[in-house]
Parts: C-alpha cells; sequence; structure tokens
C-alpha cells in the first residue's frame, strides 16, 4: 500500500523463514470525533468478551486447537539429535507453529478491537492483572499448592484468550478514533446485583447463572459483570 506522511525510520526484520518491512512515519491528522456512545465489556473463559449491550464474542482459542499437533512435534524433536539437520529442520517447524498460533490469536483481537473502538467512544474494562491471575499455583515444598492441575489449565486458557493484548488494542485503537478506554476495579463485579446492588458470593450460583439472593434478578453471570463494569465506570466519571 501507499505510504502516508514523512517517512522516519524503516525496519527490516525476519521471523520464521519470512521477511517483514515496518515503515514509520510522520503526518498531521485532525482528531476524529468519536462514534457511539458508552459500553462495558466483561472478560472471561466461556465467553471471550461480553458487552453491556447483551453482545457477546466466543473464545477462539488458538493454542488450545493446534496443542495436539505442538506437542507431537515436540515430542519427536526429543528423539533427534541436538543440533543435528533434522533436528534443526524440526525446530523451525515448531517455531512456525508457534507464530501461527500467535497471528491466529492477533487477527480474531483485531476483528474484534476494531469493531467495539470504531462503534463506542467510551469503553469500560476491568483492571485486570493477567501476571498474577495466570501464577503458578504450585507452590513450595513447605506448602505446596492446592487444585494444582485445575489451576494449571485456567493459566492456559486465560493467556490463550490473550486479555492483555486485547485492552492494548483497544487502547490505542480508541484513541485513534477519539475515543477513550477507562479501567475499573474489578472486584465483585459479577456478584453484585445491577438491579438492587446486593453484593453476595451466593448470587452467582455457577459460572455462567447469576440470581440475586435479595430481589431473585436472574442473568448471565458475564452479562452482570459488564452492567457492573459500565456502571461502575460512569460513577467514576461522574465524580
Amino acid at each position: 500500500r501507499d505510504v502516508v506522511g514523512k517517512i522516519k525510520n524503516v525496519t527490516v526484520s525476519q521471523k520464521c523463514g519470512k521477511w517483514y518491512v515496518s515503515i514509520q512515519t510522520e503526518l498531521e491528522t485532525e482528531t476524529p470525533a468519536p462514534n457511539g456512545g458508552e459500553i462495558g465489556i466483561d472478560m472471561g473463559i466461556v465467553r471471550f468478551a461480553t458487552l453491556s449491550n447483551g453482545e457477546y464474542f466466543e473464545p477462539l482459542n488458538a493454542f488450545k486447537t493446534l496443542k495436539g499437533k505442538l506437542a507431537k512435534l515436540q515430542r519427536r524433536l526429543k528423539n533427534k539429535v541436538k543440533g543435528s539437520r533434522n533436528w534443526q529442520k524440526l525446530k523451525a517447524k515448531i517455531a512456525r507453529l508457534h507464530h501461527k498460533i500467535s497471528n491466529i490469536r492477533k487477527n480474531y483481537l483485531h476483528q474484534i478491537s476494531n469493531k467495539i473502538s470504531k462503534n463506542h467512544a467510551i469503553v469500560y474494562v476491568e483492571d485486570l492483572k493477567v501476571s498474577n491471575m495466570s501464577k503458578s499455583a504450585k507452590g513450595t515444598v513447605e506448602e505446596p499448592g492446592r487444585n494444582v492441575r485445575q489451576k494449571s489449565g485456567l493459566n492456559r486458557a486465560i493467556l490463550d484468550q490473550a486479555w492483555y493484548e486485547f485492552r492494548r488494542q483497544l487502547e490505542y485503537k480508541l484513541a485513534w478514533n477519539g475515543g477513550f478506554l477507562i479501567a475499573v476495579p474489578p472486584k465483585n463485579t459479577s456478584r453484585t446485583c445491577p438491579c438492587c446492588g446486593r453484593t453476595a458470593k451466593e448470587n452467582r450460583k455457577t459460572q455462567s447463572e447469576f440470581e440475586c439472593v435479595d430481589c431473585g434478578y436472574t442473568e448471565n453471570a458475564d452479562f452482570v459483570g459488564a452492567l457492573n463494569i459500565l456502571n461502575r465506570g460512569q460513577a467514576i466519571l461522574a465524580v
């Protein structure tokens, strides 16, 4: 495509046998007027992203889809002589598969973040500490962890969703379109009733089911989280 603006620098790189050229340019543009209103987004495992307007996006799970093929190649690599030609060829094949998984994931995130950023002026998200959420549960010899296998599976699912990368894309794309991304505290967003305001652990019956113990309000738990994120974000801006 045509290069727009004054070229400042050009970077040529190689990855997995393919060459890439990155061109950085400088140009003046007017700040666009944002399009659309406000929206809250709840991130999850069963549903990748649930919006406060009721719309939601299914998870892609690129790594989960291809992990069997990846594991097979890694087992074959163990049987090769390290440094041999066959070992190098197989290692390059594994690197290409990792690269493919990354590209599938990023492409999906770009599609969703583009759609949201072009149709909303303000987006509220949970201020999630992904690195803390995906820490290992193994513990130490003196204090071994509990439910290590379940936590390991959850960690893989969280990292496969790439929540931090999604937030990063949303933030700069909203800025390009004149919008804003606002992070709100995540505590009890899926345990607070958006109807009566009651916060209780018992409100969330299952991973996907929400039923208020006071007023009886029922809805999908991720949608409830998105509503509370929206309300919490609007309250922060009102102060």
